[in-house]
């Protein structure tokens, strides 16, 4: 079983990373295996509608000029997926928003690629949209016909911050632990 994270976040390093890892250790205590995908370490754009996906059926997008079918190739091959993000202006990253159009639209057009897979949330704020971050998140997994876990929500501006966030901490390993039980238990 393997869990793969989305990092929404421009930031290496920085308060998303830092409750995804959090996530993460608590799936590794239970065998689980992880890969965390940082996306801003390359390009994915949003969705153009070309609807190459619907005729092709070959469980990728027509548009190759991205990292969106390296990542649809992954999310594919993972039991859980975790798509993580820090609030920007009350909701994810562009990024995040252009990996869920491209991922979830090729999903559709191939029967439901990430049907039955676990799916998590994670939101890191200053000060609000971090439910609504997480309600948008949680679209892509109820779109999918995916299996939600949980979210996690943490406060933090600067690097760091989160961690002085106990309870943002302990929702992030709470959710690691709920999730290697529903990967064992659902598709054990």
């Amino acid at each position: 079983m393997k869990v793969l994270a989305f990092n929404g976040s421009p930031r290496k390093n920085g308060n998303t990373e830092i409750l995804i890892s959090h996530v993460f250790s608590e799936l590794e205590k239970e065998g689980v295996k992880t890969e965390a995908v940082q996306l801003s370490r390359m390009s994915i754009h949003g969705c153009i509608a070309c609807y190459k996906c619907f005729e092709n059926r070959d469980g990728r997008c027509g548009v190759k000029d991205d990292s969106a079918n390296e990542y649809i190739e992954k999310m594919t091959g993972a039991s859980g997926i975790i798509l993580a993000s820090p609030v920007y202006f009350a909701d994810m990253t562009a990024e995040m928003k252009a990996l869920i159009d491209r991922a979830g639209f090729v999903s559709m057009a191939n029967g439901g690629l990430y049907k039955n897979k676990i799916g998590a949330s994670i939101a890191v704020l200053r000060r609000t949209g971090g439910i609504h971050t997480i309600d948008s998140l949680n679209h892509f997994f109820l779109a999918g016909q995916m299996i939600i876990a949980g979210r996690a929500i943490g406060i933090g501006r600067n690097v760091g911050d989160v961690q002085s966030d106990e309870e943002g901490v302990q929702m992030a390993k709470t959710l690691g632990q709920r999730m290697a039980w529903l990967l064992k238990k659902v598709l054990g």
